[in-house]
């Protein structure tokens, strides 16, 4: 495959990840959605025009209030339009064929490959809407130069304890280890750490670990940024990071299993199975029924490691490049939907910190959660939003899960390295 048709036809491969993040799996290319009674808010009909707006559930029911106000404002009518699956696949299915939407809601690692693709426009925030943001939010949005979204929401994974079983955030994930396989020695727990591997592994949750044994996905250009000429799966200390996860794995710590899966790592927290979790906000209704203390605090570090720095995934407003009302979606993205209002709706529709720094510092005072888990994660590193981060997890995912089971990290690094140079060649 091209590198062009990269990010499409990798989409399977990282489906796993951006479900973690909370965006939508992508799969195959389907049919352009059509909106259903609770699935569109319009505002009344006018002759300026039409905004359509495409967005995931929550997102819809959050903007329906400013979608008919922005509607009424400024005379034209605002259809928001819902997606339920597939919604990067569906965007730019639709953006080539001409049928797609003015305003699109999704995560920022989509941008490398829709940029690539020609289906969205730079946003134009001023200087002063851009410092009203957090920096890794702003960051995390920026491709090759430019600013690519409106971020609204910043999502990263921490470390989530029952204090009931273990009072005190470990100092190092080999404390952590020690202190889980106590519990489990003392019957009661029944897993050292809840972190998904499953079959394939799972290489965002896995990130945090791998970076803190020296791991590294890309070497970095002149700017900082990702370089996708420089792939390091199979360099020195990826192969060490790889030995880390054999450590902690079935045949050594017994902390990794391929057991623990994306379907019950959560769960098992919230049964009291388990200690410690690694995961992020989309975990907290669970754990909140759980029924016990919790604390969110940052993953740890080996304790002679790197930083345990989480992935950082950033919700964002895009503008369709082939939209029908691009100077519509332009005001909508750049001077209506990055006001606090609509980032708190926001937020009270999926409870994820808010990008704005002002809506955020409210949403702390409310629910302190939001900001451990922004503290856990300001010092992570965005998603790499260019397209060839889609040929590096699935590889990744089977390298991790080999070491878990006792294989050779050496030989897991070099096949996946040789698998990645492969897909981006070809």
């Amino acid at each position: 495959m091209s590198k062009r048709a990269l990010g499409v036809a990798a989409f399977a491969s990282l489906a796993f990840a951006t479900a973690a993040c909370g965006g939508s799996d992508p799969a195959a290319p389907s049919a352009a959605p059509t909106a259903g009674a609770s699935g569109s808010a319009s505002a009344p009909a006018a002759a300026g025009g039409t905004l359509v707006i495409w967005a995931d559930p929550n997102r819809v029911k959050a903007l329906k209030p400013f979608a008919d106000q922005f509607g009424t404002e400024n005379g034209v009518t605002v259809e928001v339009k819902e997606i339920s699956k597939d919604n990067q696949t569906v965007f730019l299915t639709a953006s080539q064929q001409g049928s797609g939407p003015d305003v699109m809601v999704g995560a920022h690692d989509w941008i490398g490959n829709l940029v690539q693709n020609g289906a969205i426009d730079p946003v134009n925030l001023t200087e002063e809407q851009k410092s009203a943001f957090s920096p890794i939010a702003m960051k995390a949005v920026t491709f090759d130069g430019q600013v690519y979204g409106a971020p609204y929401a910043v999502e990263n994974i921490a470390l989530i304890r029952n204090t009931d079983l273990a009072p005190d955030a470990p100092a190092s994930i080999e404390e952590m280890v020690k202190t889980g396989k106590k519990l489990k020695d003392d019957g009661k727990v029944e897993e050292i750490l809840c972190l998904p591997v499953a079959q394939k592994g799972d290489a965002f949750h896995a990130y945090p670990i791998f970076a803190s044994g020296g791991g590294a996905l890309f070497g970095t250009t002149a700017s900082g940024d990702p370089d996708p000429k420089k792939v390091l799966l199979g360099s020195e200390g990826s192969v060490k990071a790889f030995g880390r996860f054999k450590e902690l794995g079935e045949k050594g710590d017994g902390a990794l299993k391929t057991s623990i899966t994306n379907e019950n790592y959560i769960t098992s927290f919230a049964g009291k199975k388990c200690a410690y979790l690694i995961s992020g906000p989309w975990a907290m209704t669970d754990v909140k029924k759980g029924g016990f203390g919790y604390d969110i605090t940052p993953v740890p570090s080996f304790e002679d490691g790197e930083p345990a720095t989480p992935f950082v995934g950033v919700q964002s407003f895009f503008v369709a490049s082939k939209g029908k009302s691009k100077t519509l979606a332009q005001e909508f993205v750049t001077n209506y939907v990055t006001n606090k209002d609509v980032a708190k709706a926001l937020y009270e529709a999926d409870p994820r910190p808010p990008a704005l720094a002002e809506t955020l510092e409210e949403v702390k005072a409310a629910d302190p959660d939001a900001g451990k888990f922004m503290d856990a994660g300001k010092d992570g590193m965005p998603m790499p939003a260019i397209p060839e981060m889609a040929a590096i997890w699935e590889p990744f995912g089977i390298a991790e899960a080999a070491v878990v089971k006792g294989g050779d990290p050496a030989k897991a690094a070099a096949a996946a390295q040789k698998a990645i140079d492969g897909a981006l060649k070809n």
